[in-house]
């Protein structure tokens, strides 16, 4: 293939013929070598620049190095922000947990567990076979998930302990100051409630307790707890003492040789509030026991014998 030009030259247009081979020269020169020369010219260029302004690297490089420095401390200061709130929720579990044991020792002791049948130092019993699943790394947002969950069931397991011990409290304190039991350690009941022989008239009469015989000077203990009403002597009773044991009951003690509370005292069921004697209207050493419910008494043997049925 050949290529006609029109070349003018002195005045005169002539034709120049270029063949198959001066074609691709042609072509490779402006396609090939001319952009390689221009590089390598631009390469030459640059690193003349360089060399004459060697500061301009040293500035790039250290504007890059500035640049991760400052992306590297603000992943860091997320880091230690989210490790110290994990910190922070981790401190306020362990105090939740604390004190879940300390209200669970009181439960166990207050419920009259045995010694090891729910014990809260040591952790919970658990085991099983081994899976084929291995199962899987947990991950970040499921710890922080789990963690939340821990902290709420925490939270809810601690109310209901808290009711669980308020319940216990006020059973416990219903047995405290309900009148049972006998009012003596040692002793035997010389007389019942109701129509009796008067000892002093012979008359037939209504004896408004029940009378424990035994040792002199023996002790005579509260049958339950309560605040001390009277302590001293009255008019057939001798020295007495009333306990004041709240919901309308009270319980009175008479014929004692010493009364050992005063009046506003509180008393614990089983302590010892005098001992026995033969004062006032008496033949001999024992104890004058009256159970007084919402103003009227009622018979004794029903709380010393713990009957559940009402006394009234």
């Amino acid at each position: 293939m050949n290529i006609v030009v029109l070349k003018r030259k002195n005045g005169c247009t002539g034709l120049v013929t270029l063949c198959h081979h001066r074609l691709i020269a042609l072509v490779l020169g402006m396609f090939v070598v001319l952009p390689g020369v221009m590089l390598y010219s631009g390469y030459r260029l640059g690193m003349s620049h360089m060399k004459a302004h060697p500061d301009d690297l040293s500035i790039a490089v250290e504007s890059e190095l500035d640049s991760q420095r400052l992306k590297l401390a603000e992943v860091t200061r997320k880091a230690e922000e989210n490790l110290n709130a994990l910190a922070l929720r981790l401190g306020t579990l362990q105090a939740h947990v604390i004190r879940l044991d300390a209200l669970g020792q009181r439960l166990t002791t207050m419920a009259k567990l045995d010694k090891g049948e729910f014990d809260f130092d040591n952790p919970p019993a658990q085991g099983g076979p081994v899976e084929p699943d291995a199962g899987t790394a947990i991950t970040v947002p499921d710890f922080v998930e789990s963690l939340n969950d821990l902290s709420v069931q925490i939270e809810d397991r601690s109310k209901q302990l808290t009711v669980l011990e308020t319940m216990l409290m006020s059973r416990n304190l219903q047995a405290e100051v309900m009148p049972t039991g006998r009012p003596v350690n040692r002793g035997w009941l010389s007389s019942f409630f109701g129509i009796r022989t008067d000892p002093f008239t012979g008359l037939r009469v209504h004896h408004s307790g029940v009378d424990f015989a035994g040792k002199l000077g023996s002790d005579v203990v509260s049958v339950a707890a309560g605040v001390v009403n009277f302590s001293g002597k009255r008019s057939g009773y001798g020295n007495m003492v009333e306990i004041n044991h709240g919901n309308g009951y009270m319980t009175r003690y008479g014929h004692n040789l010493e009364n050992l509370v005063k009046v506003g005292d509180t008393v614990k069921k089983g302590q010892t509030i005098a001992k026995m004697g033969t004062s006032g209207r008496s033949t001999g050493p024992h104890v004058h026991f009256e159970v007084i419910v919402n103003g009227h008494a009622v018979n004794p043997r029903k709380f010393i014998n713990g009957a559940d049925d009402d006394p009234t």
